[in-house]
């Protein structure tokens, strides 16, 4: 229902991309929850599977009073239910873990750019119902010990600063890197923990996806999140830390597509915006000299192979345009 002041150009942007996420992640819902076979999970796909319909709904709704299209986003035509399944052990949940990461993110972002009360309401709703079924897939997964936790560490017993310049030491030739601190280590594994998962997505992608060119695409992304772990994985053994594994979420033999190439082209996207998002903070918050270059390095070969990602989905008509702004070039023409 309209508020009476029409929505701006960033409101009308944010509830595009929600629309765009969220139709992406009903039909990946609908995909998972029949394939599950795990009573619990499929409560916690089936549950979200409702509410993300209904924001969904609330999403037209606004748009409709404004007289604005409804995107396209993603339909049935984009998921294949019922085929065999392309990831097991717990994949399910885990995939559901990261997308309302991600989201919990966006929802935060497009609240602080909403400026209508309605709107402003939809997001701290939309925030408050992602962050819950987070919290449920953490659960989930901590109960099956398939969630690698952070390194553990000794707690401190009194109030430290910095001495010198040397603590932001990362390149001295003639003195030992001091050992990461907690925020460091922070950033490191959780980068680390999500190219685990996304190496196995990009394999199972890569098995399934029908043209040749989206095949090798996933390829070279798998290899990039192989790049990653091992190069990130390096920081931290030479401060003698545990990098973090799973057992869980690996691919099958499996070469039938669940989603559309689309659908996981735009996935892929989405999740190379994260990593970029993820490694920007990281590069903030490091104070050891190396680490910032070493996120910087990765965070542009993660754009680079996102900007290629873009070209894929432009060339076959599947990168649908955010709503432009009037041309006035144009209309005077």
């Amino acid at each position: 229902m309209t508020q009476g002041k029409a929505i701006s150009s960033a409101e009308l942007a944010t509830l595009w991309m929600t629309y765009q996420q969220k139709t992406m992640i009903l039909r990946i819902l609908e995909y998972l929850i029949v394939a599950a076979d795990d009573e619990d999970a499929k409560v916690i796909l089936q549950d979200t599977h409702t509410k993300v319909k209904g924001y969904l709904e609330r999403i037209k709704g606004i748009l409709k009073d404004e007289g604005a299209v409804i995107p396209v986003g993603f339909t049935e035509e984009d998921v294949y239910t019922g085929v065999p399944k392309l990831f097991d052990n717990h994949f399910d949940i885990m995939f559901l873990r990261l997308l309302k990461s991600i989201s919990m993110g966006l929802h935060t972002l497009h609240l602080s750019m909403s400026y209508r009360k309605d709107i402003i309401l939809f997001y701290k709703e939309l925030a408050g119902f992602t962050q819950s079924v987070y919290d449920k897939c953490v659960d989930y997964l901590q109960q099956r010990d398939v969630l690698p936790s952070a390194p553990s560490v000794t707690m401190p017993t009194k109030v430290e600063f910095a001495e010198s310049p040397n603590y932001m030491s990362g390149f001295n030739l003639f003195s030992e890197k001091r050992a990461l601190n907690t925020v460091e280590v922070s950033f490191l594994h959780f980068a680390i923990e999500t190219n685990v998962f996304g190496m196995q997505l990009m394999t199972g992608f890569a098995q399934a996806a029908n043209e040749p060119e989206v095949k090798k695409y996933f390829v070279k992304g798998k290899e990039l999140s192989k790049k990653i772990i091992s190069d990130f994985s390096q920081l931290l053994i030479q401060s003698d830390i545990q990098p973090p594994s799973t057992w869980g979420a690996k691919a099958t033999n499996s070469k039938v597509a669940p989603f559309s190439d689309k659908l996981m082209m735009y996935c892929t996207s989405l999740f190379c915006n994260f990593g970029l998002g993820s490694n920007a903070i990281g590069t903030a918050f490091s104070l050891r000299s190396d680490l910032p270059l070493a996120l910087v390095e990765k965070a542009k070969d993660i754009l680079t192979y996102g900007q290629d990602g873009g070209k894929i989905m432009a060339k076959n008509g599947w990168l649908e345009q955010p709503p432009g702004m009037e041309d006035r070039n144009k209309l005077i023409k």
